[in-house]
């Protein structure tokens, strides 16, 4: 088995500053990839980071130099490592696992590393995502779970949501926090965008609990006024 460490550090101010950190110093041999042109696609209808296409998703893999019998460790910020992580599970490649940074206590190394290319073969999952018709249609039926900050899901105004609110009935567990106790059934987690979702999707399955993303989540949801919103008073 090979390992290959890949770096995922973003911001979601300034599109440059996970390359720049990355430049600045990465675990050694680690392979970058950003979140916003790897790991998502261009935003518009289906909110702003919408899952990759397949093929653009396996030539930046294969970049990245993951293949078969390549454990890739991925690290990162503001969900960066975790969707990645969801994306290669999404893609049919398991063989993955998160890394806190913090918690790296050997050397980094600054500048660019040559990465051997490989041949990423993606076998897409059907039972990992939901769409928002859906999820609008079933939403008496599921487990709603709502990633973002307590402030954003009550529905404040905020600057980054056009439309402040929620998902009628969504739970909320902030993705910087370990999720509370949550009903049996079927679950769905979603954020502003489709990132931090999956921190909390991760956080789920270590727990022994799988859970399914909304991709397009609030950012493409609050785009359909015909779909319902939530706030709290």
């Amino acid at each position: 088995m090979v390992y290959r460490f890949v770096d995922c550090r973003w911001s979601l101010d300034d599109p440059g500053a996970g390359r720049s950190a990355y430049l600045a110093g990465h675990v050694p041999g680690a392979a970058f990839l950003d979140v916003e042109r790897d790991l998502a696609g261009p935003a518009g209808p289906e909110g702003r980071h919408p899952l990759p296409e397949q093929d653009d998703f396996a030539a930046a893999a294969s970049r990245a130099g993951i293949g078969d019998g390549v454990f890739v460790i991925a690290y990162g910020s503001l969900g960066g490592a975790e969707r990645l992580w969801w994306l290669l599970r999404h893609y049919g490649h398991d063989d993955c696992a998160v890394l806190d940074l913090d918690a790296w206590h050997g050397p980094l190394r600054a500048g660019e590393e040559e990465i051997q290319l490989a041949a990423f073969e993606p076998r897409p999952r059907r039972d990992d995502t939901i769409g928002r018709a859906e999820l609008d249609r079933r939403l008496d039926e599921l487990v709603v779970v709502d990633a973002r900050i307590t402030a954003r899901w009550r529905g404040a105004p905020n600057s980054v949501d056009r439309v402040p609110g929620r998902i009628p009935g969504a739970l909320n567990a902030p993705w910087q926090e370990p999720p509370p106790e949550l009903p049996d059934g079927e679950l769905v987690a979603y954020c502003g965008s489709g990132i931090t979702a999956c921190v909390t999707l991760h956080q789920l399955h270590l727990a022994g609990r799988e859970g399914r993303l909304y991709p397009g989540s609030w950012s493409e949801w609050e785009q359909y006024p015909a779909l319902p919103v939530e706030r709290s008073e």
